[in-house]
């Protein structure tokens, strides 16, 4: 045939291979009906003469079905592109059909299919694996660790796996099971499938299928109570962009489901279509108006696309032999077309705004979404936030797509989950078997029950588990993002099956799985590790060693000297000195009493001040300037007394800390851990074990001396020393030693248990928010664990530095007072000299001699003033 581009009514024959039966295929046919009809209402499109044919064939979803479609519609119409088929099965089957004809596949997102083995395929749909990131970040959203994926047995189910585990382990969720689905699966083995998930206590799961299975698939998952409260749901896009075309059966079960698909932004044009889309079916009065899904988007614009290639292409040579049905009776004689690959290659190449937003195709298909719409199905499908490409949940995007925050999840709307809670789900730790609960070995102990304590009911036979250890764990397993029910079981000597410790042997018991954790004061060793996982430890790590507080007299000759140091003696001397002369100062020129010779003046002067020392001064004071100075100076001294009487009383009698008990016997309890390290190589004369198991059993092997048959010291991990000296602190204490040191206590697993790391990190997080501390504040008295032996031993002496704001008083008011008592005098005198001048004759005002009456003590003294 010849290539006529003029010709004034060509057409391309197109194929449409759709599953009629589904609510999709149906959409899409009247999706692409009604661009066909937008594309020759076009006004370029008129001045074109290339029309669009479609010719639309029923798969009736069989992969085989799709393929005798495309067989026909290659032989009989002559078909020069394939839009379709619906599924991944269809299209990996008509793959072979790729060097003929172009495909065209808006539903089609398995992440196998690729031009790599089809070159005329085109994916006008986004990969699946476009959607893991989203999954992944929501997952981590709501803080689950653990959880299950059910897909689809198919090429469509199983392709996003490897990805979408590999972005779950990223955000550290662990997938702890997998259920597989075959697609036509009867209801029967449905039912069998979610009955082992019941049997493992999951309850978080991630659903990838086709939507006629997973309708079927949550009918059965709401019959079974698996959509009650404490159970979290999310659907990957293929269901969720057909919840709005869903029978309501389904969309009634599936109620507290989340959903991820693609975001189709706003736009006129989008808003026009709906419109037009609504009409259409009320002129077709149907009762009830399906909501434009995305692949209707897709399906309309894939025929745009290909519109627009062929028209940039100008019109296509027809093969009119309509002779030629039977050469063409196997798939081999079909040729190629003779514009294919140009075909294909102008799709490609376009860009264009479509009614789903920009197209633009990479590698043959469809870019991801710059952004994912996460779905609430809770009454009604509703939206509850974003996802894009930047790894972000948001609750709103800005014009270009760009996430504008990320929010808590409280703020990402009202999420609805199952059982019409609004709680997040807390994952349930999975389990081998159904109903399983933790079997927790909790060690019996006669003493430091405060640590563990197990007491049994005689009544009831309940058994209480309580103590320090229990409540840490207990706090851990509430901090954890999944729920893990608890049997706290004692461990009896009956249970013993080996040789060793009875702290050993309870570690073996987890060793051989007959207890699924070891909880109490089980301290971590090297040995140990080798058949359980230890978390971290959550009490202090190593030892301390408890020794008697001895108490003994000082014989010191001098020692009512050391109470102050030299300086000290030195300023108070001075100061009485100085206190002394500035009374003399002030009291000597009226005051008879500090009168009389140098030498009798100098005694006044020190023994008044130093009897101040004892208040037992007898000198009478006639200024007032000198009373404040003693006052203060009083003051002062009875600060001294007490302090020098207070230091003194502590450094005769002091409390000297007995140190490393060399020579003499040191035990240290029975099923300690550090027996099995050092014992041997310390130098005590008698060293060994000891039946140690109650807090007064190590009162009472100290308080008798190591001559009487008692111990000298005790050394012991240190939780163990806190309970001992919450009670006797005030007869014993303890001495730092390097001789050993432990690792702390923590809880024992089977090895490789998931829980250890979760716990450790609850562990780690308690100590840094206080936790930790809290919960010991309510079991040991806070007690300091270490004492320095010489602050105890050693009373601090008195120095000048501690007393220099009670000296720098006394001496400021000692100079003021006598200044003020010098300028007060000299103005009194003054006074006293005009007013006899003027009283007296002029010849005697240049000798006056008068006898002035002291003012102070009533006596006569002679004064002489000269002019």
């Amino acid at each position: 045939m010849a290539k006529n581009s003029h010709h004034p009514d060509h057409h391309m024959h197109v194929g449409v291979i759709l599953d009629m039966e589904s609510p999709v295929g149906e959409m899409a046919q009247k999706c692409m009906t009604m661009a066909i009809s937008d594309l020759n209402a076009t006004p370029s499109q008129n001045n074109h003469p290339l029309k669009l044919i479609l010719h639309p064939r029923n798969s009736m979803g069989q992969p085989l079905k799709a393929l005798s479609s495309a067989m026909e519609l290659l032989e009989n119409e002559q078909v020069e592109a394939l839009i379709g088929p619906q599924t991944s099965e269809e299209a990996e089957l008509l793959g072979e059909l790729g060097d003929r004809v172009p495909i065209i596949s808006f539903s089609a997102s398995c992440p196998s299919l690729s031009r790599e083995k089809n070159p005329n395929f085109i994916r006008m749909t986004t990969n699946d694996n476009s959607q893991v990131g989203a999954i992944a970040a929501l997952v981590k959203k709501f803080g689950w660790r653990e959880l299950v994926i059910i897909h689809e047995d198919s090429s469509y189910g199983n392709g996003i796996i490897p990805d979408l585990l590999l972005a779950l382990h990223e955000g550290n969720a662990r997938v702890a099971h997998r259920t597989v689905i075959p697609p036509q699966a009867r209801d029967i083995y449905v039912e069998a499938q979610l009955y082992r998930l019941m049997a493992l206590s999951a309850n978080i799961f991630i659903v990838h299928m086709s939507p006629s299975l997973a309708s079927r698939f949550f009918i059965k998952v709401n019959e079974l109570g698996m959509m009650s409260t404490g159970y979290g749901w999310i659907v990957t896009d293929g269901i969720a962009n057909e919840l709005s075309v869903m029978d309501q059966s389904a969309l009634d079960s599936m109620q507290g489901v989340i959903g991820i698909r693609p975001y189709i932004p706003p736009s006129k044009r989008l808003h026009n279509f709906s419109l037009k889309w609504r009409n259409s079916f009320f002129t077709n009065q149907h009762h009830q108006i399906p909501e434009v899904n995305v692949y209707c988007l897709w399906a309309y614009d894939s025929v745009w696309a290909l519109a627009t290639a062929a028209h940039h292409l100008g019109a296509t040579t027809s093969i009119e032999n309509k002779d030629s049905a039977n050469k063409f009776a196997h798939l081999a004689a079909i040729p190629p077309r003779p514009t294919g690959s140009d075909l294909v290659r102008t799709i490609l190449r376009a860009k264009f705004t479509g009614l789903s937003g920009e197209i633009q195709l990479k590698n043959g298909q469809m870019q991801q979404p710059l952004a994912f719409e996460i779905v609430n199905v809770f009454g009604r499908v509703k939206r509850i936030g974003f996802w894009t490409q930047f790894n972000e949940i948001t609750t709103k995007l800005d014009r270009s797509t760009v996430a504008v925050q990320s929010p808590s999840v409280r703020d990402m709307g009202s999420i609805g989950w199952p059982g019409s809670s609004l709680a997040i789900p807390k994952v349930q730790r999975i389990m081998p078997k159904a109903g399983k609960r933790l079997r927790i070995g909790v060690p019996i102990k006669v003493g430091f029950k405060e640590l563990v304590g197990v007491e049994l009911d005689p009544v009831t036979n309940a058994t209480t588990v309580t103590g320090f250890c229990i409540d840490v764990f207990k706090a851990a397993i509430d901090m954890l993002p999944y729920g893990v029910t608890l049997d706290f079981i004692p461990f009896t000597n009956s249970n013993i099956l080996m040789g060793g410790s009875y702290y050993d042997n309870l570690i073996y018991q987890v060793y051989r799985q007959h207890y699924d954790a070891a909880v109490g004061d089980i301290t971590i060793t090297a040995n140990r590790s080798l058949y359980v996982d230890f978390t971290m430890p959550f009490t202090e790590t190593g030892v301390a060693m408890i020794v008697p507080i001895e108490t003994s007299r000082s014989t010191n000759t001098w020692i009512f000297f050391k109470p102050l140091t030299v300086d000290l003696w030195l300023v108070i001397g001075a100061f009485f000195v100085f206190t002394g002369f500035v009374v003399w100062t002030i009291e000597h020129n009226d005051n008879d009493e500090f009168k009389g010779p140098l030498a009798r003046q100098i005694g006044i002067v020190m023994w008044f001040s130093f009897s101040t020392l004892f208040f037992a001064q007898r000198e009478k004071l006639i200024s007032n300037w000198s009373k404040v100075v003693v006052i203060v100076w009083l003051f002062v001294v009875l600060i001294l007394t007490s302090s020098y009487t207070a230091n003194l009383s502590s450094m005769l009698t002091v409390h000297q800390l007995q140190s490393m008990p060399k020579g003499e016997s040191i035990v240290l309890p029975f099923n300690s851990p550090a027996d099995q390290k050092f014992l041997i190589d310390l130098p005590f004369k008698k060293h060994s074990s000891y039946p140690l198991r109650k807090v007064e059993d190590y009162a009472n092997a100290l308080r008798d001396e190591s001559q009487k048959g008692g111990i000298s010291a005790i050394i012991d991990e240190i939780p163990y020393v806190k309970l001992f000296l919450s009670k006797y602190s005030d007869q014993y204490t303890t001495v730092e030693t390097s001789l050993y040191g432990t690792e702390g206590f923590g809880f024992a697993f089977p090895k490789g248990s998931p829980l250890v790391p979760d716990i450790s990190a609850a562990i780690a997080k308690m100590r840094e928010e206080g936790k930790l501390y809290l919960i010991s504040q309510n079991w040991f008295q806070n007690h300091s664990l270490y004492t320095n032996q010489d602050s105890a031993a050693k009373v601090a002496r008195l120095d000048s530095y501690s007393f220099r704001g009670l000296f720098l008083i006394t001496g400021i008011t000692s100079a003021l007072a006598a200044i003020a008592s010098r300028k007060y005098m000299k103005k009194e005198s003054t006074t006293l000299q005009k007013h006899d001048v003027a009283d007296k004759p002029v010849e005697e005002k240049f000798s006056l001699v008068s006898d002035i009456p002291s003012r102070r003590t009533g006596s006569k003294h002679i004064r002489r003033y000269s002019y």
